[in-house]
């Protein structure tokens, strides 16, 4: 498991030292590496977002009751619980009603300037913040809400290793793909997210970042990315073997897959516990998608 060769890698216990002690020396180098390389970029990164961040709160708060700033726990690396800084793009207390779930394509939760927002991602600005105080890296698996996790690795039982490294601002899934609608695309998001861990390294940290900047500007990602050599999302043949099971969700009762299509998160957990085999989710009108 990846989770386990990272903390192979990072014990001082002889007798508990990766198979290849070589490889484990490196994916350490990689890590410690990567801290530095994070919190100097991060730093250098905040003198051109400053003023974008200020701008960008100022309409907030001219267009919007409520907090500028929208912060929200999120679990980070080995599972430590966060505070993730994000500027807000949907109306004040949006969630007192429904409680917390995902949001949809068009959920009228999400104020007008919120949608430019997303689409440009610039409310995630702010989370140069988090990676200044170690909570985040700038390339990694974006970090979930808890209340999802729990019922994430139930039906993808190997979700959890996301969590074996620092969660990004951004990365392999946020390049390759949309928000997130269902099970598959999470499933999908799970196994680029898996790729990156195995094959972490500053190149592709870099190529990554340049394409997510490319993106800012105006540049869609499916052109920056074949230009940077970015592995193809579709191409399973750089996906690492054991990756290659996330693509199936399999019931842990009875071992048969069980496929989902645009199901609220909490029914496809209940119908994953179920004795009766589901060979399809049936779709419903509202769709989830995490996050505010």
């Amino acid at each position: 498991m990846i989770a386990a060769k990272i903390t192979n890698a990072r014990t001082t216990d002889p007798n508990q030292a990766a198979d290849n002690p070589e490889s484990s020396e490196l994916i350490l180098r990689v890590a410690r590496t990567k801290v530095v390389v994070d919190f100097l970029t991060a730093l250098l990164l905040m003198i051109p977002a400053a003023p974008l961040i200020l701008v960008t709160m100022v309409l907030v708060r001219l267009t919007s009751k409520g907090p500028v700033i929208y912060t929200q726990i999120r679990l980070g690396h080995g599972g430590r619980p966060f505070t993730i800084f994000k500027i807000r793009t949907m109306h004040n207390n949006s969630e007192l009603a429904t409680g917390p779930c995902w949001s949809s394509v068009d959920d009228p939760r999400i104020t007008p300037l919120g949608r430019f927002l997303r689409r440009t991602h610039l409310d995630e600005l702010p989370q140069l913040v988090n990676v200044l105080r170690g909570e985040m890296s700038l390339v990694g698996p974006r970090p979930e809400r808890p209340e999802f996790v729990g019922q994430l690795e139930v039906v993808l039982p190997r979700y959890r290793e996301r969590l074996a490294v620092r969660p990004g601002v951004t990365g392999l899934a946020q390049i390759h793909l949309p928000p997130d609608t269902d099970l598959s695309s999470v499933r999908r998001k799970l196994t680029c997210d898996l790729h990156y861990i195995e094959q972490m390294n500053l190149w592709l940290d870099l190529r990554v970042t340049a394409c997510t900047a490319l993106g800012l500007l105006g540049i869609p990602h499916a052109t920056s990315s074949k230009y940077l050599c970015l592995p193809k999302l579709n191409d399973y043949s750089w996906t690492p073997a054991v990756c290659k099971q996330v693509e199936r969700t399999t019931s842990a009762r009875n071992g048969r897959s069980m496929e989902s299509h645009a199901v609220p998160l909490g029914y496809a957990v209940r119908l994953s516990r179920s004795e009766k085999v589901i060979p399809a989710f049936k779709t419903l009108d509202q769709t989830p998608h995490s996050g505010h």
